[in-house]
């Protein structure tokens, strides 16, 4: 069982930038690969970014890419998102998810889920 706990959500203007941390409980954390999803009041679950297991390769949709940064740290079980260019439409609760073996786009192939953290951005 992995369990998965999000910080750094927080209020921001739109052009600022925020950094979410995912801090996991499995010591086999190299062993997942994870993801970050959103979602919006009244709308579905959006993928936004996934990482596989090792960090050497990153996943974004158009959405996000070239705004938003995926990290992993290993030795600290940890996984990153970095957000910069904030726009209002990014407004959302973020997830972080964790799966074995190669990443997904699709939520329903991640079996681990952490709470959630709110991410605001006033225009």
């Amino acid at each position: 069982q992995v369990q998965l706990v999000e910080s750094g959500g927080g209020l921001v203007q739109a052009g600022g930038s925020l950094s979410l941390s995912c801090a996991a409980s499995e010591g086999t954390f190299n062993n997942y690969a994870m993801a970050w999803f959103r979602q919006a009041p009244g709308k579905e679950r959006e993928f936004v970014a996934a990482i596989n297991w090792s960090g050497g390769s990153t996943y974004y949709p158009g959405s996000t890419k070239d705004r938003f940064t995926i990290s992993r740290d290993n030795a600290e079980n940890t996984v990153y998102l970095q957000m910069n260019s904030l726009k209002p439409e990014d407004t959302a609760v973020y997830y972080c998810a964790a799966r074995r073996l190669d990443y997904s786009r699709s939520q329903y192939d991640y079996r681990y889920w952490g709470r959630g953290t709110q991410v605001t951005v006033s225009s």
